[in-house]
């Protein structure tokens, strides 16, 4: 029989169905796993016991016939979702001992559906970064290496890198992340696994840490797009606590799967073929998946998204002006870390609270919000980011409604790079979201599906982009090109 940590969650729902083997023979296979792979750094917190006692539970409703969408499947959770009575770190020193009294609706979803927690995953400390390395608790570690560099570790990509790195090491069937700018998208490439980025408003943000509330939204990282299907409609729902939950109705996202794309038109857009960023390596990727879906039965066509190219400046004025508002709860005074000594005054616990439990990327975003909502410079950034932004979603809204049903584009401009070669210019690290940004200001669907191998040996994804709330659309697309790209390749951790 295959082993319990290489089925994907699809396979394990009909082995319980069918009392091949149990949730907790499924949780234990997993556990086991992430102890034997801790040194990967994919969880902040393991919560085995708690596993085992929700695999327990989804045993017994499995026997009385009362099994949910989701039962038994074993799943990290992204340290961004609270979880009542287990710690909610957001990858950050300043909520390092926070326990939250209360459950995340998206992650409370799941449970309601009989997932199984196993633990929660690392992440970019407040989800601000594209390398899984600004986390407070150390990198997560990509399962992947380069061929002719074995032995040197490569990120798993942000922010969402832990949930990624447990997926594809097989110490998860499912996980979690958050998307603002690609932080689902670009670790899936990274490493290998499907990850979509839903409409905002498809889960609800509440119990999520915020980072910028505009753009944040949940979505499921998995083995197969089929799985990624499958979480999302156990995930998703309109929640009155949110305000910018959509009340839109939960279709059944795994009908629309081999549905296949004949008579669709896909669009290829002329923006995301950059003079300089995309490698030659990376672009005939790019073009195979094209052939891929036109065999399948649908048409490509050109299309043009002009504002393209001011997305990720568009970006870095909005994501960081809406954090620098969402950081400022964070002082010391009612929950979190407190730096204190005696004598202190009230501004001296501010700043010297802020100043350990804050790291250096999400000082230098705080630093840059701050200064784009100040007086006098409001208008000539914050406001006129906001204007381009509604360009960007303009150009999408019209490729939509005059020509195509879904757009194809490279996930990340290369594979995932080592962690000993980051980029100390913060600005060459943020080109890493250049292809997923502009879907983020949109506030579109994005999947993307790994489709092929580098010259390294590492995997590459694609990106589909859609209607908002036609993530049928999206995953059916994304069906079609993973069933054409055949990728059944696994990291060499795993090999043997």
């Amino acid at each position: 029989m295959t082993k319990l940590t290489d089925l994907t969650i699809a396979e394990a729902r009909r082995g319980l169905a069918a009392k091949d083997f149990t949730a907790v023979d499924l949780a234990e296979a997993h556990i086991a796993a992430m102890e034997a792979h801790a040194g990967l750094n994919a969880y902040v917190t393991p919560t085995p016991d708690t596993a085992r006692e929700m695999a327990a539970a989804s045993d017994a409703r499995i026997a009385k016939g009362e099994a949910g969408a989701m039962e038994g499947i074993p799943l990290a959770i992204k340290d961004l979702f609270c979880t009542d009575g287990t710690r909610t770190t957001a990858g950050s020193n300043i909520l390092g001992n926070f326990v939250p009294p209360y459950e995340s609706t998206v992650s409370a979803n799941l449970w309601g559906a009989g997932a199984v927690l196993l633990g929660k995953a690392n992440l970019d400390e407040f989800a601000m970064g594209s390398s899984n390395t600004t986390s407070a608790f150390g990198g997560a570690v990509n399962p992947w290496t380069r061929a002719a560099e074995p032995d040197r570790q490569l990120v798993p990509g942000g922010s969402s890198g832990g949930s990624a790195a447990a997926v594809a090491a097989r110490l998860a069937l499912g996980a979690t992340g958050t998307d603002t700018g690609g932080s689902i998208r670009q670790p899936a490439s990274f490493c290998g696994i499907s990850g979509l980025k839903p409409t905002y408003g498809r889960c609800s943000r509440w119990g999520i840490v915020a980072f910028a509330s505009s753009l944040d939204q949940a979505g499921p990282m998995a083995r197969t797009v089929g799985d990624v299907a499958i979480m999302l409609g156990a995930m998703a729902g309109h929640d009155p606590k949110d305000s910018t939950s959509a009340p839109v109705a939960v279709p059944d996202f795994t009908a629309a799967l081999e549905q296949g794309v004949k008579g669709l038109t896909v669009g290829i857009p002329k923006e995301y073929r950059p003079d300089e960023g995309l490698s030659p390596e990376i672009e005939a990727i790019w073009t195979r998946g094209m052939e891929m879906l036109k065999d399948a039965g649908a048409e490509t066509v050109d299309i043009s998204l002009p504002h393209t190219k001011y997305a990720l400046a568009t970006y870095y004025i909005i994501a960081p002006a809406e954090a620098s508002s969402n950081l400022a709860r964070y002082d010391g005074v009612r929950y979190g870390l407190r730096v204190l000594d005696e004598g202190d005054g009230l501004n001296d616990m501010y700043c010297k609270t802020r100043a350990a439990g804050f790291g250096a990327e999400v000082k230098r975003r705080i630093l840059i919000g701050t200064y784009a909502l100040s007086a006098g410079y409001y208008d000539a950034y914050y406001l006129k980011a906001q204007k381009v932004r509604s360009l960007i979603a303009k150009d999408f809204k019209d490729a939509f409604d005059t020509s195509v049903d879904v757009i194809l584009t490279p996930t990340t401009p290369s594979a995932a790079f080592p962690m000993d070669d980051e980029p100390t210019d913060p600005v060459t690290m943020y080109l890493n979201d250049v292809f997923t940004v502009p879907t983020s200001l949109a506030g579109l669907p994005g999947l993307s599906v790994p489709v092929a191998l580098t010259e390294q040996g590492l995997p590459q994804g694609l990106q589909l982009i859609g209607r908002p709330f036609d993530e049928e659309t999206v995953l059916r697309a994304g069906r079609a090109l993973e069933k054409a790209a055949a990728f059944t390749a696994t990291p060499r951790l795993l090999e043997g």
